[in-house]
């Protein structure tokens, strides 16, 4: 993969990703879900490149990401860091893959096993219905180098306590491989490395800066003449454009916003533009369009405008606009200060909602309780759509789209952790034992 030249201007908020070339490439994948991050690419063949690579971007990004905690930890022994510094770590299907892999190849016992936790390792276990045992941790920090790891499967693998070796660090497992030793790499999956590209846009102080940002907005209803042709009456014409008004009011009520009437079909809105990310899941949907289709067969274009002062959101609004309108209306497009265009959104509602716009804290409870990225973003989706916080288990399995045996067990790891109640229980018609009814406490500030 070639790699992107340092850009004197930015677009947006400049991220450094440092990894191996495959990892790379995953994260470049992962990026394009972040429109508000412009990155600068740069893969190495070896961990001890990361240090030089991270001197080269530190001075041209806002925050550096890191694919492992290696090469993170060669460059913060290194380097001293002026800007926010993260690195991806392991969780989840990663895991359960490696485990596959070299159970069928080695089997699930006498293991050597580096950088991952025990605990993490136990879960997979019973998840897979395996046994664990015969399987031995490097007793030392994740953070280790990697000639102190290969030192260690070597050794192990040495003296028959283990016949082959998991690692999360790629050049360990090309040594070893070299050594003959059976290994398998521990990639991180997709999940894991949106988790860490949200820690890192929360970080950023860009983010933070723009969370006041002034934006501005355009609605045009299309087609309504064609429709108010159909009223039999002006009063009929005039309880229309009333009702389609009192329906753009509540939205842009639910922006913290404010609406005026320009004449004719178009409206203007400004909000800040911390509030406008989060109502539309990371500029991904406007699901406005969706209702007013519904209820009145009418259609939106819709222009937004950002800027470094009201004045120039208002240009790259009405700049905005005309794209929806040029591209055949019921169309949302997002003009940035550059001048850059994002979009066009969906304007549908997402049936995720993009976790980068959560507290940065409730993110680390309900990783540290076994909720991954995916769950958690299918469970804010739905609370915010539909206002409730309260679930039997059967309710919280079709969120999810998992098994009601699984679902119970994500609620005893949910209850252990603080994070759910249980507020009473729900007596159905049919005979049996009551379903209980689970409180999402963690969740609550979301509803309005």
């Amino acid at each position: 993969m070639a790699e992107t030249n340092i850009a004197p201007i930015a677009k947006g908020i400049a991220i450094g990703i440092i990894g191996p070339e495959p990892l790379v490439e995953k994260m470049n994948h992962c990026l394009k879900g972040f429109p508000s991050f412009d990155p600068i690419t740069r893969a190495y063949s070896l961990e001890d490149e990361a240090p030089e690579l991270a001197r080269e971007l530190m001075d041209h990004v806002e925050v550096l990401l890191f694919s492992g905690p290696v090469p993170y930890r060669l460059a913060v022994e290194r380097l001293s860091f002026k800007i926010p510094v993260h690195y991806v770590r392991l969780s989840g299907t990663g895991l359960y893959r490696a485990l596959y892999r070299i159970g069928r190849r080695n089997g699930l016992t006498e293991l050597s096993v580096d950088t991952l936790s025990k605990q993490s390792l136990e879960q997979a276990f019973r998840e897979l219905g395996e046994t664990y045992q015969g399987t031995v941790h490097y007793p030392g920090s994740e953070f280790e180098s990697k000639e102190a790891l290969i030192d260690f499967h070597a050794e192990q693998y040495r003296l028959g306590k283990a016949k082959a070796a998991l690692t999360s660090v790629g050049s360990v497992s090309a040594a070893l491989s070299e050594l003959g030793i059976p290994n398998e790499w521990v990639l991180p999956t997709d999940q894991d490395i949106i988790v860490a590209l949200e820690r890192s846009l929360l970080s950023s102080e860009t983010r933070r800066s723009k969370e006041s940002q002034i934006v501005v907005g355009f609605i045009h209803v299309d087609e309504f003449d064609r429709l108010a042709k159909k009223k039999t009456s002006e009063h009929e014409v005039q309880r229309l454009k009333l009702d389609i008004h009192r329906m753009l009011l509540g939205y842009v009520e639910s922006l913290d916003g404010h609406l005026t009437h320009l004449g004719g079909n178009e409206y203007l809105f400004i909000t800040t533009r911390g509030i406008f990310e989060r109502e539309t899941g990371g500029y991904k949907s406007i699901p406005l369009a969706r209702v007013v289709e519904k209820y009145y067969g009418l259609s939106l274009s819709i222009g937004i405008g950002f800027g470094r002062s009201a004045n120039e959101a208002g240009t790259h609004a009405r700049l905005a606009l005309r794209n929806s309108k040029e591209s055949g209306g019921d169309i949302c497009f997002i003009v940035r200060e550059d001048k850059s265009v994002i979009g066009p959104l969906e304007m549908t509602q997402p049936h995720e909602y993009d976790l980068s716009l959560i507290d940065a804290n409730l993110l680390k409870r309900a990783e540290e309780a076994g909720l991954t990225s995916g769950y958690l973003s299918k469970l804010v989706a739905h609370v915010t759509r539909f206002g409730k916080t309260d679930y039997t288990a059967q309710e919280l399995a079709n969120v999810l789209d998992v098994t009601v045996r699984s679902t119970h067990r994500f609620l005893l790891a949910w209850l252990d952790s603080g994070l759910i109640d249980i507020i009473g229980e729900e007596k159905g018609k049919s005979k049996g034992r009551p379903k209980q009814i689970y409180r999402l406490s963690f969740l609550s500030e979301l509803v309005r």
